[in-house]
C-alpha cells in the first residue's frame, strides 16, 4: 500500500515535491474510493457498506444530492449494513478467482527446468550474499557451481 501511495503522490506532485502533506489526503481519498480489480469493490464500501460521496458533489447540485431523503437513506443504510458480510464474502470470492487467474497466467509463462547431478549452474546474488563494497555495478550471478547431490 505504501508503494501505491508513493506512486500516486509522485504523479500528483510532479515538480512540487515539498507539498506532499497537502496532497496526501487527496491521494488517500483516491485510493479509498477507486474500485479494485481483485474485489470489484472500493475499500470505502468494503469498510462502511456504502459508496462515498465525492466532496464536489456536496457543493454542486446533482441528482444524488437532490434526490436525497433522510428516512429512505437511513433504511437503505441499515439494509446495506445487514448485507455487508455477504458483499465481503462475494469480494473475497472474486479476490480468490483473481489470484487464480494471475497464477494461471504466471504458470503458463514459466519454463520448467530439471537439473541432474553433474550439471553446472549459476546462483543469483541476493542482498544477503552481495558484497556491499561492489555497489550496483557488482555481479548479479556467482558461480559456476557443479550439482553434486539433490
Amino acid at each position: 500500500m505504501n508503494k501505491i501511495v508513493k506512486k500516486l503522490l509522485k504523479r500528483q506532485l510532479d515538480k512540487a515535491k515539498g507539498a506532499w502533506p497537502e496532497k496526501l489526503p487527496e491521494a488517500l481519498w483516491a485510493i479509498r474510493t477507486s474500485y479494485r480489480t481483485a474485489t470489484g469493490e472500493t475499500p470505502f464500501s468494503m469498510a462502511f457498506g456504502s459508496e462515498a460521496v465525492v466532496p464536489v458533489e456536496i457543493g454542486e447540485p446533482s441528482y444524488r444530492t437532490e434526490a436525497f431523503r433522510l428516512k429512505a437513506n437511513e433504511e437503505a443504510l441499515a439494509l446495506s449494513l445487514d448485507l455487508l458480510e455477504e458483499r465481503r464474502a462475494q469480494a473475497n470470492f472474486r479476490n480468490e478467482a483473481y489470484k487464480q487467474r494471475v497464477s494461471r497466467y504466471y504458470d503458463s509463462r514459466v519454463r520448467s527446468r530439471s537439473f541432474r547431478i553433474g550439471d553446472w549452474v549459476m546462483r543469483k546474488v541476493s542482498l544477503a550474499t552481495k558484497n556491499p563494497t561492489e555497489g550496483t555495478l557488482g555481479p548479479s550471478w556467482e558461480g559456476p557451481y557443479e550439482i553434486i547431490g539433490i
